[in-house]
């Protein structure tokens, strides 16, 4: 009878009854709903499946999926064994190695052509970053309100969401506040993915009809030197003034080297398919590992859902408004729609911009105009991060 009752109580229905179990019952249903809208609506199916499904993994009872030796569970008791889940968060988000790769896959993936041809567009790519340091500062009077608390480094984590740049705001939150990178993972990827929702009615309520109808001029060609020598001038850049951001730029830079280089073509595919699609799967799982109820449950996640919708919003807003005001100052229009792309929700910010362009004017083709900003926009978030890491002492 003693051996049923201990079977009874290493069941799921026995620990889903308990007021912890309902907890992660509830995050269950979350995870859930991550694979619905990633295979249904197509919202960043590549990191939302495996994030949706590690937190599934995590929540199960008894299991101990996400757990690592050493740390305190939900139930208050010390975990003894490491879950295959633990082991892929210890291996890759707890020392910043899979944002890193990620990166490499991203440059390798990246052509700053339009950048280059256009280079004061990178001013848009860096005035969407007004998102994370607007975040940085909703945090602080947040916590000077009493509403919620956040320390300075939580505020930091958080506020890199405002650059709509997932990796970076895992690199992030695993040097700043790793105890937060379910949240503000969850709140990253959900922003890039919900782009087309959020950002067509913020750039038509900032700009007029007139100004969505600018057509901008063919861009000039670029040389295979400009692009070669391109990374290696931003790197030298960022180990003179924010040495904190080189681990994100470097591996930018190296990715891109590698593509541009033309002389290593394996190398450059690895990156760009094999490795970075075998890093995303665990790098989506172990963050998933991080939506257990005991910590995702709180204040404190509703506040990170909230701040991190208002970083992007600003974000957006900050880019068409500069754009608007380089018009003015310019001979040369530019279209502001484009000034949307600043944040670093690559290719999808530059596509909306494009769409909503065509929406005005059916031969205005911002596309390539709109990918400047948009990869300026991911050299910036790195480098606002690198200033965060930097001022925090990470």
């Amino acid at each position: 009878m003693n051996s049923f009752v201990e079977l009874w109580h290493n069941t799921g229905l026995y620990n889903f009854f308990s007021i912890e179990g309902s907890k992660q019952f509830a995050m269950i249903l979350v995870g859930l709903l991550l694979v619905f809208l990633a295979i249904k609506k197509g919202w960043e199916p590549l990191l939302l499946i495996p994030i949706g499904f590690g937190c599934i993994l995590s929540n199960i009872p008894v299991a101990g999926i996400a757990e690592i030796a050493g740390h305190v569970m939900g139930n208050g008791e010390i975990a003894q064994e490491t879950g295959f889940l633990g082991v892929f968060y210890s291996m890759g988000i707890e020392n910043g190695l899979f944002p890193l790769i990620i990166f490499m896959g991203v440059g390798a993936m990246t052509d700053f052509g339009p950048l280059l041809a256009n280079p004061k567009t990178a001013l848009l790519g860096g005035a969407a970053q007004f998102g994370i340091f607007g975040t940085l500062m909703g945090a602080v009077l947040l916590t000077k309100s009493g509403l919620l608390h956040f320390t300075m480094n939580e505020a930091s984590a958080i506020a890199i969401i405002g650059g709509a740049d997932g990796p970076t705001s895992i690199f992030g939150a695993s040097k700043l506040a790793p105890h937060l990178l379910g949240p503000i993972a969850v709140a990253a990827y959900s922003y890039m993915a919900l782009v087309p929702m959020i950002q067509p009615p913020i750039m038509r309520l900032l700009t007029t009809k007139a100004e969505r109808q600018i057509e901008m001029k063919q861009m000039r060609y670029v040389s295979k030197l400009e692009k070669m020598i391109f990374p290696l001038v931003v790197l030298g850049l960022c180990a003179l003034l924010l040495p904190s951001a080189c681990p994100l730029i470097g591996s930018l830079m190296f990715g891109n080297l590698v593509k541009e280089s033309g002389v290593v073509e394996r190398l450059s595919k690895t990156l760009q398919n094999e490795l970075i699609n075998i890093v995303t799967i665990m790098l989506g799982l172990a963050v998933g590992s991080k939506l257990a109820a005991d910590k995702f449950l709180n204040g404190k996640t509703l506040g990170i859902l909230c701040l991190g919708l208002i970083a992007f919003c600003i974000g957006t807003a900050a880019g068409v408004l500069l754009a608007k005001l380089m018009n003015k100052l310019s001979k040369e229009k530019i279209n502001p729609l484009i000034g949307a792309a600043g944040v670093s929700a690559v290719p999808m910010a530059a596509r909306v911009a494009n769409k909503v362009g065509l929406e005005d004017n059916p031969h205005n083709f911002l596309l390539m105009h709109a990918m400047g900003p948009n990869v300026a926009g991911v050299i910036g978030s790195a480098v606002a991060a690198g200033v965060l890491l930097a001022l925090c002492g990470a």
